[in-house]
């Protein structure tokens, strides 16, 4: 089987890209926030500003036929796989034309045919999801290869633990991405793990593992790709602990107080946007150019904001549809 090089850098072009969609999912993060104060949203909603980065580098190194699963801060991720802005803020709504027909909401977004497993509530519940669809990956013969958002706190839930076990053992096509934004809800990761490198936990089960900048697109998008390329040619599943900072608190009910003076300053000036504007500038991209994309970027959300609160609420009738039991 042949694989991407991993060591080139994408094409500036392609670099674009991955900037354009860093932008339109921070503008589709600051609606969503606009529209829970404006009480459009129903129940929490958890936000990725600030984590851009580690979706679109992670998902840009994927290739058709390749499965997601993520968080309930999966907004992001979701978009990143390329799901469409009008009907993921569909679902946010509770629109019929979301992405689960207005049922799912902010935490529940799923989108198959982008190979979106889903996003969920439940910390650490769809790392086993992601092992068994890695499984199916290997049983069928199809190539593909599964990724798996999920926060640092998950690395202490038993599920983590059993998930990686089974892919090592059976060296499955999977790629666990911890997303290490220093927090778990409320707490500094320091205060419920005893690890300071949580890449380092991949050692318990004989994975390869990587600490990778998680605001450095182009950081995450090599590590990804290279794990892909190893889980392709049977080589097993990759842990890769994505060193990150979530700009808003856990959800949109929390201040984040408890964070020390000075410590979301100092993030700030690491913003994946800013970094990536800048890495482009210093290539020789134009600022004008770099302006052009975000003005696109901004008025995609926009337009498709405007589309999905235009759609009808979920007929009553169809509230049993797709119920199991």
């Amino acid at each position: 089987m042949t694989t991407t090089d991993t060591s080139a850098p994408p094409a500036l072009d392609t670099q674009l890209d991955f900037l354009r969609a860093m932008i339109e999912i921070r503008s589709f993060e600051d609606e969503c926030h606009r529209m829970f104060a404006q009480g459009l949203v129903r129940g929490s909603t958890h936000l990725c500003q600030g984590q851009e980065a580690v979706v679109v580098g992670a998902c840009r190194a994927l290739r058709e036929g390749d499965t997601m699963s993520c968080t309930y801060r999966g907004h992001g991720a979701v978009l990143a796989m390329g799901s469409a802005l009008d009907r993921s803020f569909g679902e946010i709504l509770g629109k019929a034309k979301g992405l689960c027909g207005g049922k799912g909401g902010s935490m529940h977004l799923t989108d198959m045919e982008r190979g979106v497993l889903g996003s969920f509530a439940i910390v650490g519940a769809h790392l086993p999801i992601a092992t068994g669809a890695a499984f199916a990956a290997r049983y069928r013969g199809t190539g593909a290869v599964t990724l798996c958002f999920f926060g640092d706190g998950a690395t202490n839930i038993g599920a983590f633990h059993e998930a990686l076990n089974l892919a090592s053992i059976w060296r499955l096509p999977a790629i666990f991405v911890c997303e290490n934004n220093l927090y778990g809800e409320y707490s500094p990761i320091a205060t419920t793990t005893p690890v300071e490198r949580l890449a380092d936990r991949a050692d318990a089960y004989a994975m390869a593992k990587a600490r990778v900048d998680g605001n450095d697109v182009l950081a995450m998008h090599a590590a990804v790709a290279e794990a892909a390329a190893r889980g392709r040619a049977g080589e097993g599943p990759t842990l890769i602990e994505a060193l990150t900072y979530r700009q808003k608190g856990h959800s949109r009910s929390d201040p984040a107080s408890y964070r020390p003076e000075g410590e979301l300053e100092a993030w700030l000036e690491r913003d994946p946007i800013l970094l990536c504007e800048r890495a482009l500038r210093e290539a020789g991209i134009a600022q004008e150019r770099l302006d052009g994309v975000r003005a696109a970027a901004e008025r995609s959300v926009d337009e498709a904001l405007e589309r999905a609160k235009g759609w009808p609420d979920p007929d009553p009738a169809t509230r049993l549809e797709h119920v199991y039991a």
